[in-house]
């Protein structure tokens, strides 16, 4: 350290202080969030300000003979976060100067923050001897100034005392957070995955307190790697905290770094890391989640999951974690992946209880965006759901696909809601669950409640599509056209090549009677994905619109694609009833009901299929189902 920092543990650059011990950094006045890793690159390069400071001497000095954290990689690692909080440019910098190869410069100015004791000492005067009057009266006003000097110190010191009281004892109030994408500090990028994979297991690990709201992993995903600010991020997700850190995995060991960061004034609360080995991972994540609740300071003895910790095989929680990783792609593609690896996870380690609750879910998806029939589908999320409860009866995402066979599969509508409340109540930040039963309420006719339903799901995943397509199909079902074209439109503001938007948008301009606009959604969603249940949606639309003839070779080139792949019999349904054919569109839709699709639940709040209502044929239908009208 250079000599004339020696004197004060404290330094300040530009209206930045660091404190060269703790290494907490703030800016006038305000603490400033920076990992302990960072934090001590920053101490080292700034107690040697104007020097190079060689990669070497960093190795040594931070990382010393530590060799499970790949170094490079760290830090960089290191030197963005401290970019990113000096808000310093790499090519023009105000504070850090990089020499290629070689190392770092700190080139601001610093100085020593002088302790607060340190006065001037007075001019020395020439002695002279005063009388014992003079001499009195000097020391009963020394005595007095001593006392008034005292007394201020005392309430100063007295206000500072409450003043860090108040901060230990009244924390700022937190009640709801979002955990951003770990950042993976593997060289590998094919260990993305893992990063990714326990990002969306420590979701759901502090979701499970349910005293505060969780953003899910759908949102957060849009900012990874991330240069924006924090409190930026924050205010997008509508939330009071971040949680951001890095994994970094080496063979059968890995460690996590995480910081807990009030977001509105960008202050640090709370950094631990954890190393651990893969076979406790359960237990490491449980004990991050702990961490940070205590943190937020929840009574966590009171009020914290029963979660099983068990040791599992590390390959099968690879495996779980690629399952993950392709799960949260949301795309047909994507989800049987993931079952392919969570069907791996399964046969390495038969207890491996979330594994089954991933397969669970990936069929329910599969059947709801009519890439598996009902009868292949719904049967394999009986299974695996059941399984999931047998080994852990505590998993909302178990509980959650339950319900959601109980209510497409089923036809159960009180057995379906008893899962959803009951997967709600274990983990209140699952999205999904506030979906799925939104979806419910709203066709049983419990509208208001769906409205709210969705909308809780909104908050814990704004940037979610589906939650979003969901947020203006409600509005749908309920014959309010406007406010679901205008939920529509903002879906795909979010994400304009969203191709079932579109054919969503298709439907509501249809109802509205603008037959132009909804043949160019349908048309635009054909375009981007070509799937079955989109070219029927524009068939429907050509129907309505009086074009026959395209109508008819849109259910041409749909009985072709059958013959190879699923076309749920109720959009065939669909266009028959654009086209005025009742026979034939009930048939289909008899089809659908022998298929158990749990489209038939929606024949009484659909408006496609009003021109039915009054045809014997389709009461009978509706009936056998009991569905309301």
């Amino acid at each position: 350290m250079a000599s004339h920092l020696s004197s004060s543990h404290v330094v300040r650059f530009a209206d930045f202080e660091l404190d060269l011990r703790s290494g907490e950094l703030s800016r006038d006045g305000t603490s400033l969030k920076l990992q302990p890793q960072p934090a001590k690159v920053l101490v080292l390069l700034v107690s040697r300000h104007g020097e190079i400071v060689t990669r070497q001497d960093i190795a040594r000095q931070v990382w010393g003979s530590e060799t499970f954290v790949d170094f490079e990689q760290g830090l960089n690692f290191a030197i963005r976060k401290i970019r990113s909080v000096l808000h310093d440019d790499a090519d023009h910098p105000r504070f850090l100067e990089t020499l290629p190869k070689r190392g770092y410069r700190f080139t601001a100015p610093v100085k020593s923050r002088p302790p607060l004791w340190e006065v001037e000492a007075p001019a020395p005067v020439s002695p002279r001897t005063p009388s014992p009057k003079r001499r009195a009266l000097r020391y009963g006003l020394a005595g007095l100034a001593v006392a008034v000097v005292v007394a201020l110190f005392l309430a100063w010191y007295w206000g500072l005392f409450r003043q860090l009281r108040s901060r230990a004892f009244s924390p700022p109030r937190i009640e709801s957070l979002a955990v951003l994408p770990l950042h993976n500090l593997s060289r590998d990028p094919e260990q993305e995955y893992f990063s990714d994979g326990m990002t969306d297991e420590l979701i759901t690990e502090l979701a499970r307190f349910g005293t505060f709201r969780v953003i899910s992993h759908t949102s957060v995903e849009r900012y990874k790697d991330t240069k924006r600010p924090l409190p930026e991020i924050a205010h997008e997700l509508g939330v009071d905290a971040i949680v951001e850190g890095t994994v970094m995995r080496s063979g059968d060991r890995v460690r996590i770094t995480s910081q807990l960061i009030e977001a509105r004034s960008d202050r640090h609360l709370w950094a631990e890391s954890y190393d651990r080995d893969l076979s406790n991972m359960l237990a490491l994540q449980n004990v991050v989640a702990r961490d940070i609740a205590t943190e937020i300071q929840i009574k966590v003895q009171e009020r914290s999951p029963q979660v099983s910790v068990h040791s599992i095989n590390p390959e099968a929680h690879e495996a779980y974690l690629k399952g993950r990783y392709f799960w949260n792609k949301r795309t047909g593609d994507g989800v049987r992946k993931g079952i392919e690896y969570f069907d791996q996870a399964t046969r390495l380690d038969p207890n491996y209880a979330a594994a089954y609750a991933g397969l669970a879910e990936s069929y329910v998806v599969l059947n709801g965006h009519r890439f598996l029939p009902p009868t292949q589908a719904f049967p394999k999320v009986r299974v695996a759901a059941l399984k999931a409860l047998e080994l852990d009866e505590g998993l909302a995402e178990a509980h959650a696909s339950l319900g959601a066979l109980k209510w497409e599969y089923d036809w159960d509508p009180s057995g379906a809601e008893k899962e959803f409340r009951r997967a709600i109540e274990l983990n209140p930040s699952y999205a999904t669950a506030h979906q799925w039963y939104a979806e419910e309420l709203a066709i049983i006719g419990r509208g208001d409640e769906a409205l709210a339903e969705i909308q809780r799901a909104k908050q814990l995943d704004p940037l979610s599509l589906p939650i979003s397509l969901v947020a203006g199909w409600i509005p749908y079902v309920l014959r309010d056209y406007d406010g679901a074209i205008e939920q529509y439109q903002k879906t795909l503001d979010m994400d304009s090549n969203f191709a079932v938007a579109h054919v969503y948008l298709a439907r509501a301009y249809a109802q509205k009677g603008n037959l132009t606009q909804s043949i160019l959604e349908g048309q635009t969603a054909t375009k981007q994905s070509g799937h079955p249940f989109h070219m029927a949606w524009l068939g429907y639309a050509y129907a309505r619109a009086g074009n026959r003839s395209e109508a008819l070779h849109i259910l041409r080139d749909l009985e072709s694609i059958s013959q190879r792949e699923y076309v749920a019999a109720h959009d065939v349904a669909a266009v028959y009833a654009g086209l005025g054919e009742q026979s034939k569109a009930i048939a289909w839709l008899n089809k659908a009901y022998d298929e158990r699709s749990y489209t038939v639940l929606l024949l009484g709040v659909e408006a496609e299929f009003d021109p039915l209502h009054a045809n014997p044929r389709f009461q009978d239908l509706v009936r056998r189902v009991g569905v309301p009208q």
